[in-house]
Protein backbone atom coordinates (compact mmCIF):
# COMPACT_ATOMS: atom_id res chain seq x y z
CA UNK A 1 0.00 0.00 0.00
CA UNK A 2 1.29 3.65 -1.12
CA UNK A 3 0.32 4.72 2.69
CA UNK A 4 2.30 2.02 4.44
CA UNK A 5 5.44 2.81 1.68
CA UNK A 6 5.35 6.41 2.24
CA UNK A 7 5.01 6.33 6.20
CA UNK A 8 8.56 3.80 6.18
CA UNK A 9 9.93 6.95 4.21
CA UNK A 10 9.10 9.00 6.53
CA UNK A 11 10.15 7.32 9.15
CA UNK A 12 13.86 5.86 7.40
CA UNK A 13 14.51 8.78 5.29
CA UNK A 14 13.00 11.90 7.07
CA UNK A 15 13.59 10.23 10.12
CA UNK A 16 10.35 11.49 11.78
CA UNK A 17 9.73 11.62 15.11
CA UNK A 18 7.05 8.13 16.27
CA UNK A 19 4.31 10.95 17.39
CA UNK A 20 4.54 12.56 14.01
CA UNK A 21 4.14 9.42 11.51
CA UNK A 22 1.53 8.39 13.67
CA UNK A 23 -0.84 11.52 13.52
CA UNK A 24 0.51 11.24 9.23
CA UNK A 25 -0.92 7.57 9.34
CA UNK A 26 -4.14 8.43 11.35
CA UNK A 27 -4.57 11.77 9.10
CA UNK A 28 -4.36 9.95 6.20
CA UNK A 29 -6.42 6.71 7.37
CA UNK A 30 -9.18 9.22 7.40
CA UNK A 31 -8.39 10.69 3.75
CA UNK A 32 -8.35 7.08 2.91
CA UNK A 33 -11.65 5.74 4.62
CA UNK A 34 -13.66 9.02 2.73
CA UNK A 35 -12.10 8.14 -0.61
CA UNK A 36 -13.25 4.47 -0.04
CA UNK A 37 -16.97 5.45 1.44
CA UNK A 38 -17.47 7.96 -1.29
CA UNK A 39 -15.85 7.17 -4.04
CA UNK A 40 -14.82 3.42 -4.04
CA UNK A 41 -11.25 4.41 -4.70
CA UNK A 42 -8.97 2.34 -2.48
CA UNK A 43 -5.39 2.40 -3.90
CA UNK A 44 -6.04 4.53 -7.09
CA UNK A 45 -4.69 7.67 -6.13
CA UNK A 46 -4.27 8.92 -9.50
CA UNK A 47 -8.31 9.27 -9.48
CA UNK A 48 -8.10 11.23 -7.33
CA UNK A 49 -9.54 15.03 -8.14
CA UNK A 50 -8.93 18.31 -6.40
CA UNK A 51 -12.94 18.56 -5.88
CA UNK A 52 -12.95 15.22 -4.13
CA UNK A 53 -10.06 16.87 -1.82
CA UNK A 54 -12.13 19.59 -1.32
CA UNK A 55 -15.62 17.69 -0.55
CA UNK A 56 -13.26 15.74 2.12
CA UNK A 57 -12.36 18.81 3.81
CA UNK A 58 -15.60 19.88 4.21
CA UNK A 59 -16.95 16.59 5.93
CA UNK A 60 -14.45 17.55 8.02
CA UNK A 61 -15.61 21.29 9.03
CA UNK A 62 -19.14 20.12 9.07
CA UNK A 63 -18.05 17.40 11.81
CA UNK A 64 -16.72 20.29 13.92
CA UNK A 65 -13.06 19.31 13.35
CA UNK A 66 -11.49 22.42 14.13
CA UNK A 67 -9.43 24.71 11.27
CA UNK A 68 -6.10 23.73 12.85
CA UNK A 69 -6.54 20.17 12.20
CA UNK A 70 -8.47 20.31 9.14
CA UNK A 71 -5.13 22.06 7.78
CA UNK A 72 -2.71 19.33 9.37
CA UNK A 73 -5.00 16.80 7.65
CA UNK A 74 -4.62 18.76 4.40
CA UNK A 75 -1.05 19.16 5.34
CA UNK A 76 -0.37 15.45 5.20
CA UNK A 77 -1.99 14.73 1.92
CA UNK A 78 -0.26 17.64 0.28
CA UNK A 79 3.25 15.58 1.21
CA UNK A 80 1.46 12.01 0.80
CA UNK A 81 1.09 13.60 -3.13
CA UNK A 82 4.45 14.69 -3.62
CA UNK A 83 5.79 11.62 -2.41
CA UNK A 84 3.57 10.14 -4.93
CA UNK A 85 4.79 12.53 -7.34
CA UNK A 86 8.24 11.98 -7.02
CA UNK A 87 7.58 8.42 -7.08
CA UNK A 88 6.12 8.05 -10.81
CA UNK A 89 2.78 7.25 -9.11
CA UNK A 90 0.40 10.42 -9.81
CA UNK A 91 0.99 13.25 -12.79
CA UNK A 92 -0.19 16.10 -10.72
CA UNK A 93 -0.44 17.29 -6.83
CA UNK A 94 -4.38 17.92 -6.83
CA UNK A 95 -4.21 18.88 -3.01
CA UNK A 96 -2.30 22.06 -4.19
CA UNK A 97 -5.37 22.79 -5.49
CA UNK A 98 -7.20 23.11 -2.30
CA UNK A 99 -7.36 25.91 -0.09
CA UNK A 100 -7.04 25.85 3.38
CA UNK A 101 -9.60 26.90 6.14
CA UNK A 102 -8.39 30.25 7.95
CA UNK A 103 -7.81 29.63 11.40
CA UNK A 104 -8.93 31.78 14.36
CA UNK A 105 -5.18 33.56 15.71
CA UNK A 106 -4.91 32.87 19.03
CA UNK A 107 -2.24 34.54 21.59
CA UNK A 108 -0.29 31.85 23.50
CA UNK A 109 -1.07 31.46 27.17
CA UNK A 110 2.30 32.24 29.11
CA UNK A 111 3.22 31.71 32.80
CA UNK A 112 4.28 35.52 33.86
CA UNK A 113 7.79 36.20 35.09
CA UNK A 114 6.50 36.65 38.53
CA UNK A 115 4.20 33.10 38.74
CA UNK A 116 8.14 32.11 37.82
CA UNK A 117 9.27 33.73 40.39
CA UNK A 118 7.35 32.24 42.84
CA UNK A 119 7.72 28.68 41.79
CA UNK A 120 11.49 28.57 41.45
CA UNK A 121 11.96 31.02 44.69
CA UNK A 122 9.81 29.52 46.95
CA UNK A 123 10.22 26.56 48.87
CA UNK A 124 7.19 24.60 47.16
CA UNK A 125 9.22 21.39 46.36
CA UNK A 126 10.25 18.20 48.86
CA UNK A 127 13.41 18.03 50.16
CA UNK A 128 13.94 14.86 48.93
CA UNK A 129 15.24 13.22 45.62
CA UNK A 130 11.25 13.66 43.21
CA UNK A 131 11.09 16.93 44.94
CA UNK A 132 14.81 18.12 43.96
CA UNK A 133 14.13 16.07 40.25
CA UNK A 134 10.60 18.17 39.57
CA UNK A 135 12.51 21.59 40.64
CA UNK A 136 15.44 20.44 37.96
CA UNK A 137 13.06 19.82 35.47
CA UNK A 138 10.94 22.58 35.32
CA UNK A 139 14.16 24.81 35.74
CA UNK A 140 15.76 23.04 32.57
CA UNK A 141 12.58 23.84 30.87
CA UNK A 142 12.12 27.57 31.98
CA UNK A 143 15.93 28.17 31.73
CA UNK A 144 16.09 26.75 27.81
CA UNK A 145 12.60 26.68 26.06
CA UNK A 146 13.11 22.67 24.88
CA UNK A 147 10.11 20.44 24.24
CA UNK A 148 8.77 17.80 26.48
CA UNK A 149 10.55 14.93 24.04
CA UNK A 150 13.73 16.41 24.33
CA UNK A 151 13.99 16.59 27.76
CA UNK A 152 13.10 13.06 28.46
CA UNK A 153 15.81 11.98 26.12
CA UNK A 154 18.65 14.38 27.77
CA UNK A 155 21.52 12.35 28.22
CA UNK A 156 24.53 12.60 31.17
CA UNK A 157 26.72 12.96 29.02
CA UNK A 158 25.13 15.47 27.01
CA UNK A 159 25.58 17.98 30.41
CA UNK A 160 28.36 19.80 29.41
CA UNK A 161 29.41 21.87 32.82
CA UNK A 162 32.86 23.07 31.64
CA UNK A 163 31.40 24.77 28.48
CA UNK A 164 27.75 25.90 30.27
CA UNK A 165 25.98 23.83 27.09
CA UNK A 166 23.46 21.39 26.83
CA UNK A 167 22.71 19.19 23.65
CA UNK A 168 19.81 18.88 22.92
CA UNK A 169 17.93 16.42 20.17
CA UNK A 170 15.26 17.85 18.47
CA UNK A 171 12.96 17.12 15.89
CA UNK A 172 13.94 15.21 12.98
CA UNK A 173 17.20 14.61 15.14
CA UNK A 174 18.47 17.67 14.01
CA UNK A 175 20.98 18.68 17.32
CA UNK A 176 21.30 22.12 19.15
CA UNK A 177 23.44 23.55 21.84
CA UNK A 178 21.71 25.66 24.35
CA UNK A 179 23.09 27.84 27.26
CA UNK A 180 23.22 26.44 30.78
CA UNK A 181 22.81 29.63 33.36
CA UNK A 182 24.65 29.47 36.45
CA UNK A 183 21.50 29.18 38.37
CA UNK A 184 20.49 25.64 35.74
CA UNK A 185 24.12 24.80 36.50
CA UNK A 186 23.42 24.82 39.78
CA UNK A 187 19.52 23.29 40.29
CA UNK A 188 21.35 20.25 37.54
CA UNK A 189 24.36 20.04 40.06
CA UNK A 190 22.17 19.73 43.38
CA UNK A 191 20.06 17.39 41.34
CA UNK A 192 23.03 15.13 40.29
CA UNK A 193 24.55 14.56 43.16
CA UNK A 194 21.38 13.45 44.82
CA UNK A 195 20.64 11.34 41.54
CA UNK A 196 24.29 9.28 42.55
CA UNK A 197 23.18 8.06 45.21
CA UNK A 198 20.09 6.59 43.58
CA UNK A 199 22.19 5.17 41.24
CA UNK A 200 22.24 1.46 41.97
CA UNK A 201 19.76 -0.21 39.66
CA UNK A 202 18.95 2.98 37.90
CA UNK A 203 19.19 3.90 34.19
CA UNK A 204 22.65 5.23 34.15
CA UNK A 205 22.49 7.25 30.52
CA UNK A 206 19.37 9.50 30.77
CA UNK A 207 19.46 12.70 33.01
CA UNK A 208 16.02 12.68 34.62
CA UNK A 209 15.05 9.60 36.10
CA UNK A 210 11.68 8.56 38.00
CA UNK A 211 11.31 7.81 41.33
CA UNK A 212 12.17 3.97 40.66
CA UNK A 213 15.23 5.21 38.55
CA UNK A 214 13.59 4.63 35.23
CA UNK A 215 13.64 7.00 31.89
CA UNK A 216 10.40 9.44 32.37
CA UNK A 217 7.58 9.24 30.80
CA UNK A 218 5.29 12.17 28.96
CA UNK A 219 2.55 11.79 31.34
CA UNK A 220 4.77 11.86 34.76
CA UNK A 221 6.64 15.04 33.02
CA UNK A 222 3.11 16.36 32.58
CA UNK A 223 1.71 15.98 35.68
CA UNK A 224 4.30 17.37 37.23
CA UNK A 225 4.19 20.69 35.16
CA UNK A 226 0.41 21.21 36.08
CA UNK A 227 0.68 20.47 39.70
CA UNK A 228 3.58 22.68 40.06
CA UNK A 229 2.57 25.54 37.81
CA UNK A 230 -1.17 25.48 39.78
CA UNK A 231 0.35 26.39 42.65
CA UNK A 232 1.52 29.70 41.38
CA UNK A 233 -0.92 30.55 38.22
CA UNK A 234 -4.50 30.50 37.27
CA UNK A 235 -3.83 29.80 33.75
CA UNK A 236 -6.46 26.87 32.35
CA UNK A 237 -3.51 25.22 30.36
CA UNK A 238 -0.46 24.16 32.73
CA UNK A 239 1.68 21.83 30.53
CA UNK A 240 5.36 21.75 29.51
CA UNK A 241 4.88 24.14 25.95
CA UNK A 242 3.48 26.33 28.37
CA UNK A 243 6.96 26.32 30.18
CA UNK A 244 8.47 26.90 26.63
CA UNK A 245 6.35 29.24 24.97
CA UNK A 246 6.77 31.50 28.92
CA UNK A 247 10.74 31.23 28.42
CA UNK A 248 10.41 32.39 24.30
CA UNK A 249 7.92 35.80 25.18
CA UNK A 250 10.01 36.75 28.52
CA UNK A 251 12.64 36.31 26.36
CA UNK A 252 11.62 38.49 23.86
CA UNK A 253 9.91 40.44 26.12
CA UNK A 254 13.53 41.75 27.38
CA UNK A 255 15.32 42.22 24.06
CA UNK A 256 16.32 39.28 22.79
CA UNK A 257 16.12 39.25 18.88
CA UNK A 258 13.47 36.92 17.37
CA UNK A 259 16.80 34.81 15.10
CA UNK A 260 18.39 34.29 18.79
CA UNK A 261 15.26 32.59 19.82
CA UNK A 262 14.89 30.76 16.97
CA UNK A 263 18.14 29.27 17.25
CA UNK A 264 17.40 28.54 20.88
CA UNK A 265 13.99 26.53 20.54
CA UNK A 266 15.38 24.37 17.25
CA UNK A 267 12.56 26.19 15.03
CA UNK A 268 13.14 25.09 11.28
CA UNK A 269 12.33 28.80 10.43
CA UNK A 270 11.06 32.01 12.07
CA UNK A 271 7.71 32.38 10.94
CA UNK A 272 7.19 30.05 13.62
CA UNK A 273 8.68 31.94 16.06
CA UNK A 274 6.93 35.10 14.70
CA UNK A 275 3.95 33.57 17.03
CA UNK A 276 5.64 35.46 19.98
CA UNK A 277 5.74 38.81 18.95
CA UNK A 278 1.47 38.65 18.93
CA UNK A 279 2.42 38.39 23.05
CA UNK A 280 4.96 40.74 22.94
CA UNK A 281 3.01 43.99 21.02
CA UNK A 282 0.34 43.26 23.72
CA UNK A 283 2.76 43.39 26.32
CA UNK A 284 4.04 46.99 24.80
CA UNK A 285 0.55 47.69 24.73
CA UNK A 286 -0.12 47.34 28.75
CA UNK A 287 3.54 49.37 28.82
CA UNK A 288 1.99 51.98 26.55
CA UNK A 289 -1.14 52.54 28.38
CA UNK A 290 1.33 52.33 31.66
CA UNK A 291 3.40 54.90 30.95
CA UNK A 292 2.00 57.12 28.52
CA UNK A 293 0.05 60.37 29.68
CA UNK A 294 -2.80 59.93 27.44
CA UNK A 295 -2.97 55.76 27.66
CA UNK A 296 -6.00 54.32 28.40
CA UNK A 297 -5.23 53.62 31.70
CA UNK A 298 -5.41 57.44 32.58
CA UNK A 299 -8.57 59.11 33.81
Amino acid sequence: MSITLFLDYLQNHKRYSAHTITAYKNDLGSFHDFLLQSYEIEEGWDEVSHHMIREWVVSLMEADVSPRSVNRKLSAVKSFYKYLLREGEVEANPALRVVAPKQKKKLLRVASEDDMSDLLNNDLFPDDYWGLTQRAIITTFYHTGIRLSELINIKVEDVDFSQSKLTVIGKRNKERSVPLTSKLKEELGAYLAVRESQEEGCDPDNLFLSKRGNKLYPKLVYNTINTYLGLVSDLEKKSPHVLRHSFATHMLNRGADLNSIKELLGHSSLSATQVYTHNSIDQLKNLYNQAHPRGDDKN
